[in-house]
């Protein structure tokens, strides 16, 4: 904008309308471009900054050009040019990298169809950018933001406050995992044979981590912050594409369709929790849950189709927990005895206290809440449910169902005291006052 342009001005609107194209181009083709340029400089730190260079050369030439017909290759063509530039000018550079510097040189020379050089690499290259943002050398935490900045397109200030972060100790995050990556000299590829299955594991934990925050935020005023659930949903419908035959994979995927579909009955319009119970299941997403239970009946052909039956994972024994609350149309229709034995063989495959109290709330469902209070008790003792504010949660419903109201009333107190998110803690104040009796 000149100085002499009004805002609104007939100059103005055109490369206003270009500058929220080339926002949307960028949005869809970033991972793919920093994919692309991770490639080829081995550097996923320096993959970024010369994606956001070709950027900012596309917001001064495509408002007066247009857009090319291939955004992705023009960016990354773009940038490959400035990496050669870089290795040029730079007198102390490895010896790699002026060999390096000639290959791109080669490259581009030898291959002038950018397009097609580009749509025959692409998937292994998001793959390969999946499998090194989630590499087990970083900490869980620097895992999840590294792989909503490269993949998710989220600023660092958009990662600090979806998961209630100062802003700096993300950026340190990010910083400190790019570096580690380059010092550790990660290679850009995707893991094969043994190495497969466990990089497989650290891919998903990322983004159910991701999703979880979304679906429930562990502390802050909002019960949900749906964008990360959006994030995370994208990011394991690209993984199921891009590894179309690990079963685990789509189990991960159906899980959260289905936990997805229930968002808009899961908080009243004012931001208040509403239990499973009480939600208003006309309001689940149809698409979602058909979505979900089709990626579960994806993972099971896949499995079926296999000499060796490996059997069902943990994602997609989850999976299929959550079918059986999606099936049901009503509460009472829930097939409980089903979800006991589900939680019972997820027990015996990842065992986990937290799945042992859920493995209780399904126990109770199908065989009363004395039944469900007895392992509730059992697990009263284990160090890492001590500041579980769900622990006391669960054991106060159950006393309460039993009538032992007093009782409830100091659990759900208790569990309000545990937890850091304010809506949660307004749900469980509110249900220890209703624990009250008319004597009190």
């Amino acid at each position: 904008m000149t100085a002499t342009d009004p805002p609104n001005s007939p100059q103005q609107v055109p490369h206003q309308a270009s500058y929220r194209t080339i926002e949307a181009v960028w949005s869809i083709e970033r991972a793919r471009v920093i994919a692309g340029l991770t490639r080829l400089t081995r550097d996923v730190g320096l993959a970024e900054d010369l994606a956001q260079e070709a950027l900012v050369a596309a917001l001064e030439k495509w408002p007066k050009s247009g857009v090319p017909d291939n955004p992705a290759a023009w960016l990354t063509a773009t940038a490959k040019r400035r990496a050669i530039d870089l290795f040029r000018r730079n007198a102390v550079a490895q010896r790699k990298h002026s060999e390096l510097a000639r290959e791109l040189e080669a490259l581009e020379q030898t291959s002038p169809d950018l397009d097609s050089t580009l749509d025959n690499t692409i998937g292994d290259d998001l793959l390969r950018l999946v499998f090194i943002a989630c590499h087990p050398i970083l900490p869980t935490e620097s895992r999840a933001a590294l792989t909503l900045r490269l993949l998710g397109g989220l600023t660092t200030d958009e990662i600090a406050r979806a998961f209630l972060t100062p802003e700096p100790t993300i950026a340190q995050r990010i910083v400190r995992a790019k570096r580690t990556l380059a010092d550790k000299h990660i290679p850009f590829e995707v893991p094969r044979g043994p190495e497969l299955a466990a990089r497989i594991s650290s891919v998903l934990e990322v983004i159910y981590l991701i999703f979880n925050e979304g679906y429930s935020a562990t502390a802050g005023d909002d019960l949900m912050r749906p964008t990360l659930c959006e994030d995370a949903l994208r990011l394991g419908r690209i993984l199921a594409e891009l590894t179309p035959q690990e079963t685990e994979v789509h189990g991960l995927v159906g899980l959260m369709e289905i936990q997805a579909s229930r968002t808009r009955a899961r908080v009243t319009s004012t931001g208040e929790p509403v239990l499973l119970f009480d939600q208003n299941r006309a309001h689940w997403d149809q698409l979602l849950i058909h979505r979900g239970l089709t990626a579960i009946e994806r993972a099971y052909k896949i499995n079926a189709a296999r000499e060796t039956n490996s059997g069902s994972g943990p994602y997609l024994l989850q999976a299929e927990i959550a079918a059986c609350h999606a099936r049901a149309r009503t509460p009472s229709e829930t097939d409980w005895p089903r979800i006991v034995i589900l939680y019972t063989e997820l027990a015996q495959l990842t065992p986990s206290p937290v799945i042992e109290l859920n493995r209780a709330v399904a126990v109770s469902m199908a065989h009363g809440p004395q039944a469900g209070l007895t392992l509730v008790d059992a697990l009263a003792s284990e160090p890492s449910l001590a500041r579980y504010h769900l622990l006391p949660s669960v054991r106060a419903d159950l006393l309460y169902k039993l009538g032992r109201h007093p009782e409830a009333r100091a659990e759900f107190e208790r569990a309000a005291a545990l937890t850091r998110n304010t809506r949660e803690r307004d749900l469980l104040l509110a249900r220890a006052a209703s624990c009250q009796t008319p004597t009190e």
